[in-house]
């Protein structure tokens, strides 16, 4: 198991180390200034996202439904675990190139989107499927480039869908309430299960009543530390700009780094919460019952502001905010449990609260990711043998929970790799059907 974490560390040096740092936000910039900097539109997008449709209300989802299925399948360990590792890994200074992935993430969030509703498919009973294997099939007649990318979402559905969230599960009750991982395992199964058999307007619903309400109280308990550790935020601020400009050896034992290792993992780290340049969040955005490719996109651009510019970044100071008031708290834990010591200060139960809301919010993903990997298997064999799918997926939900955390980690930077080359490239190719007027 060693050298098989070995093998793919060293790919994941190589290709984070560089060419997908340069990629990445080069999109990202690329078409922030191609669209005119469409998160200017910020409050408007929020807007539409809470705007109630005037069409029909079919087997497809509202507007807000694929909002918060895209949330669900985004926040959780991304912004808990994956903001921590960062900063223990990268630094303080991870912090800020994980924002600026928000920040510029947005736009590549959008044509992803938008391109994804406007070359989507229609099925016989109504409902509306898409993604970037259709923008390739569709927009761009290529099957097989299509099929592939199929093939990377089904495995990441598999792997970074289910490993990273029942494992944080068993991780977080294993050492909070001393649950055993077999249980653990077995009980994400179940409840994930009730909720994914009941297909895509079961998700939805679920989603839209939890999601909303976990993210609003992961973000009040943040806000709530951040005043408590009020005389330490401005010094937090400067110590992750600076940082992130000159790395150095940080505080609390956080190792020191080059800059391009601070923003490696940063950036890393942004991408596998908001998963802006991957493409899955255009599956979900084409579910929606709206008929505007630019709606949609900018609604489903959203959810990269609530989850990596606004909840990543809560996250990482009320860790860095800790790590300068309570250095010793900080250096005894590992590289996954900043966050859980600096919560441990949160007035009232602050870290069985945190075990909770990382429990919670790793359902949500696994229920959410749970949809987009059934698209993927819908793409490749043509709608059959669907039942197949979500029994797999459920037993990896309890297959996942015993594997090893850095095994798990490694691999899901290796996917989010492989899938992001397809994705970019249909959109540099597509680029002149892109705008973002309303």
């Amino acid at each position: 198991m060693q050298s098989i974490l070995t093998f793919i560390q060293s790919i994941n040096q190589f290709l984070w180390s560089g060419p997908l740092l340069f990629l990445l936000m080069g999109t990202h910039l690329y078409f922030t200034m191609k669209l005119h900097f469409p998160q200017k539109n910020i409050l408007k997008a929020i807007k539409l996202s809470v705007t109630p449709a005037s069409n029909k209300e079919g087997k497809n989802l509202s507007v807000f439904a694929t909002l918060s299925t895209t949330l669900a399948a985004t926040l959780g360990t991304g912004n808990i675990i994956g903001v921590s590792t960062a900063v223990a890994l990268g630094g303080p200074g991870a912090i800020f190139w994980c924002w600026i992935t928000g920040i510029l993430g947005m736009a590549t969030a959008y044509c992803e989107c938008f391109l994804s509703v406007r070359f989507r498919n229609r099925s016989k009973d109504g409902t509306y499927q898409g993604g970037p294997m259709y923008v390739w099939e569709n927009g761009l007649h290529n099957k097989s480039v299509g099929k592939f990318y199929g093939l990377l979402t089904l495995i990441a559905a598999f792997g970074v869908g289910c490993t990273t969230q029942s494992n944080s599960i068993t991780q977080t009750t294993s050492l909070s309430f001393g649950l055993n991982p077999h249980i653990a395992g077995f009980l994400a199964a179940f409840t994930a299960g009730l909720v994914i058999v009941g297909g895509i307007r079961s998700i939805g619903n679920v989603c839209v009543k939890i999601v909303p309400f976990l993210g609003i109280l992961y973000t009040a308990s943040c806000v709530l530390l951040l005043v408590i550790n009020r005389e330490a935020f401005l010094p937090a601020i400067r110590l992750i700009v600076t940082h992130a400009l000159a790395p150095r050896a940080a505080l609390g034992g956080a190792v020191g780094s080059s800059l391009i290792i601070t923003a490696r993992y940063g950036i890393a780290r942004g991408l596998f919460t908001n998963e802006a340049g991957i493409g899955t969040a255009a599956i979900a955005a084409a579910a929606s019952e709206t008929d505007n490719p630019a709606h949609q996109a900018y609604v489903s651009m959203t959810a990269v502001f609530w989850d990596t510019v606004v909840m990543c970044l809560l996250s990482g100071l009320v860790i860095v905010t800790n790590m300068i008031l309570h250095p010793e708290s900080a250096a005894a834990v590992n590289e996954a449990g900043l966050t859980d010591a600096a919560f441990s200060y949160l007035p009232l139960f602050g870290n069985a609260f945190l075990s909770i809301c990382l429990v919670a919010f790793a359902i949500t993903t696994l229920i959410g990711w749970s949809y987009l990997g059934e698209q993927a298997y819908c793409y490749l064999t043509h709608n059959k043998f669907i039942s197949f799918y979500k029994v797999a997926y459920i037993v990896m939900i309890y297959i996942g929970a015993v594997l090893p955390l850095n095994l798990v980690w490694e691999c899901t930077d290796l996917i989010n790799a492989f899938m992001i080359i397809p994705n970019v490239a249909a959109l540099f190719l597509l680029q002149k059907h892109l705008h973002s007027k309303i």
